[in-house]
């Protein structure tokens, strides 16, 4: 008699599972789905029930790099990492044999099809905005699976040597058209203040001539040579009128 009780008591331990809190347990019986257990010490019928461990936390998945062409045919390689979870541990058993593998697969086609409708500097530019495209996609085809794709990142794109040197080029040529626009506005602002300037010292009386010999002042040249100015007889005349106003306070 106490063999049967020990056989019960193994037939009972045997059938003990141990679920960790991020996994969910889907239990076959006699290879039908009969539900889906939750995390703790479970049982199942030995013999007669087995139960497949789902894990349920985020996973992650590396996109290999991948050739694909972009819709003004330049070849590019793009790799990407894709983000997902299980939502329906049932449906993830029950409704694809292995759902990494088939969430791995899907991103890799949808990847190619989406550069392939967009062109290279819309790749280059917008990659956040092409990966959204791409998760949407992958993510309608993998919900009826019970998988929930979090998010698609695009981590490197490879271009040509070639087309590496033509973009070096391009962005050189506009920063040097930038340096020219930046050089010429501040110019016009220059002739705008000396403008003002001139103006105010017009109105001086002599302040336009003593400008100009305090510019000769400054301009010191090398002893060895020699500079002749031939100044204008508003010049002269300037001077003329400083001279006189000199000798009127002189008196």
């Amino acid at each position: 008699m106490w063999w049967i009780v020990a056989a019960l008591i193994l037939y009972f331990l045997a059938g003990l599972r141990v679920i960790n809190q991020y996994e969910r347990g889907v239990v076959l019986t006699l290879g039908k789905y009969s539900h889906t257990k939750e995390p703790g010490i479970r049982f199942v019928w030995p013999g007669f029930q087995r139960m497949i461990k789902v894990d349920m936390r985020i996973t992650t998945i590396d996109v290999p790099r991948q050739e694909a062409i972009t819709k003004d045919n330049v070849p590019v390689g793009v790799n990407a990492v894709v983000f997902f979870k299980v939502e329906r541990a049932e449906d993830a058993v029950l409704k694809v044999e292995n759902y990494t593998y088939a969430v791995s697969q899907y991103s890799l086609a949808a990847l190619r099809d989406i550069i392939g409708g967009v062109e290279l500097d819309t790749l280059l530019t917008e990659r956040d905005r092409i990966a959204k495209e791409i998760k949407k996609v992958v993510d309608a085809e993998t919900s009826p699976w019970g998988i929930d794709i979090t998010a698609i990142k695009i981590q490197d794109i490879e271009i040509p040597a070639a087309m590496k040197r033509a973009m070096a080029a391009q962005a050189e040529t506009e920063r040097e058209r930038r340096a020219i626009i930046i050089k010429s506005e501040g110019e016009i602002t220059a002739a705008e203040n000396l403008k003002k300037a001139a103006e105010i010292l017009q109105q001086v009386p002599g302040g336009l001539s003593l400008r100009t010999l305090e510019t000769i002042d400054k301009l010191q040249p090398d002893p060895s040579k020699m500079i002749i100015f031939t100044l204008p007889v508003e010049v002269l005349e300037g001077i003329k009128s400083l001279v006189l106003e000199r000798k009127k306070k002189e008196k």
